[in-house]
Parts: structure tokens; sequence; C-alpha cells
């Protein structure tokens, strides 16, 4: 009986030795898998202290659109054929014709009466269009505006000159943001070469 709780103890021992020598085998591939990684950058990470951030400022010009408006008066006046200048246009061309039928003879009176009928006409045409712009008051305010382009000048940061330390020593690098008080850091150890 002794010797069969020799032997249960002894095989027990066994398999408990055998178990811990196969943990600490992988345990050992699994430190060559994380050397190997380190050759290739991948590394450990470590926080190093900020000593140092500074901002990267630049001056942007911006472009803004504004409506710039005023107020302009407006004299109307109605064309050369419109219906309240017309009447006045004929009864002065009536008139020339008629007084320019008292000046000459034969066919001088034709062409007195043609040119009295046309000076007539853009006489009364003219009166026509200055009583319109005395008497009627056409005029008239009319909003003008116009766009124009106001540039102004802004500043932005365009990042951040950092300064950090690590082991005894400073490093200098630019990132997009400010890290505070600690940044993370790579660690990458590799065996020198013989």
């Amino acid at each position: 009986m002794l010797r069969k709780l020799w032997i249960s103890g002894l095989a027990v021992g066994l398999a408990a030795a055998s178990a811990g020598a196969l943990a600490g085998n992988d345990r050992g591939s699994d430190r060559y898998v994380d050397d190997r990684n380190n050759r290739h950058g991948e590394g450990d990470y470590e926080y190093a202290q900020v000593v140092g951030v500074q901002p990267i400022r630049t001056q942007v010009r911006v472009s803004e659109p504004v409506r710039e408006c005023h107020d302009e008066v407006v004299h109307q006046s109605d064309g050369p054929f419109s219906s309240r200048h017309i009447g006045s246009t004929m009864l002065g061309g009536l008139i020339g014709g008629v007084v320019g039928n008292q000046v000459g003879h034969g066919h001088g009176r034709d062409a007195a009466r043609i040119a009295g009928a046309i000076i007539g006409g853009a006489i009364g045409n003219n009166v026509s269009h200055d009583r319109q712009l005395g008497e009627y008051g056409n005029e008239r305010v009319v909003e003008r505006c116009d766009v124009r382009y106001r540039d102004s000048w802004e500043e932005r940061i365009d990042g951040y000159d950092v300064t950090y330390e690590y082991a005894g020593r400073q490093y200098f690098t630019r990132m997009p943001y400010d890290p505070g008080e600690r940044v993370r850091i790579r660690i990458d150890v590799t065996p020198m070469g013989s």
C-alpha cells in the first residue's frame, strides 16, 4: 500500500513538473515573438514628461462678402415717342408749318413750311419734356446695391512644437494637438550587430 501511494505521488509530481516546464517554455516563445516585433518597429510604450509646448501660429486672410447700398435720385422721362410727348410734338409741328407757310413764295414756301414743321415739332417736344420734369416732378429714389469683399486677418494654430524629456535627454516633435503634461512614446530596443 505504501508502494502504491509512493507511485501515485511520483506520478502527480511528474505531471506538475511537466506542466510547469511547458508553461515556462511558452513564456519563452512569447518573449521571442516580442523581440521579433520590436525589430519591426512595434516596440513598447511609455510616457515622457513634456517640458515645453510652443503653438505654431499662422495668419490667414479671410474674405467676407459685404452688401453696401446707397440711395440715388433718378430723373425719369418718357421716350420721345411716348403718348405724353406725341401730342406736343404734333402741335409744335403744326404751328411751325403754319408759320413757315407765311414765309417765301412758290417752292421756297414749301421748304419753309417743312422746315417750320420740323423746328416746331422739336420745340414742342422739348417743352413737353421740360414741363414733365418741372410740373410733374418725375423723380424717384432708387436703392443701388453692390457686393464688395472685406478682408480681415485671423490667427490660426497649425500645430504645436513639443519638447519632452525621457531618460535624462530632451527630444523635439511636432504634434497636431497640445499633449498636456506628458506624451506617449514608443520604446524600441534592438540589439547591436557584431
